[in-house]
């Protein structure tokens, strides 16, 4: 599988709440994460970001994404993604009772590949914004 197929791949499972199980054959287990947002300010492995995306689904079931582009650097061994998450705060686990308030954060996902997996995901998010538009900030 070539880079960019594995990156979609690996999009489509974190985006869609399938946590670590879904997403690992796409990435080296001790795959790294950073993203400067307070949400995820503790957050350092890939695995851990993968199972806070799964969860964020309890409070927001109709979570959903909108890709807006997808760009490879071969020559960084780098795969940009651009994408919108849209859901509505219906479920229960967030950290207040459901607003039934929406979101459409956008996120950026820069993921750079070691023989041939992801070896570290950098997510560029206003965690606040969306946070606020939830009712949760």
């Amino acid at each position: 599988m070539n880079m960019e197929q594995t990156a979609r791949d690996f999009f489509d499972a974190c985006e869609t709440g399938r946590g670590w199980a879904g997403c690992s054959a796409y990435c080296h287990d001790g795959a790294t994460f950073a993203c400067q947002a307070d949400a995820l300010a503790e957050v350092s492995k890939l695995s851990d970001y993968t199972e806070w995306m799964k969860g964020l689904f309890g409070p927001v079931p109709d979570g959903r994404y909108e890709l807006h582009g997808f760009g490879v650097d071969s020559a960084r061994n780098t795969v940009v993604a651009a994408a919108t998450f849209h859901g509505t705060n219906t479920g229960e686990g967030g950290p207040v009772a459901p607003t039934g308030r929406s979101v459409a954060g956008d996120y950026v996902y820069v993921m750079r590949f070691e023989g041939g997996k992801i070896a570290h995901m950098t997510k560029v998010w206003n965690d606040q914004q969306s946070l606020r538009q939830m009712g949760w900030g």
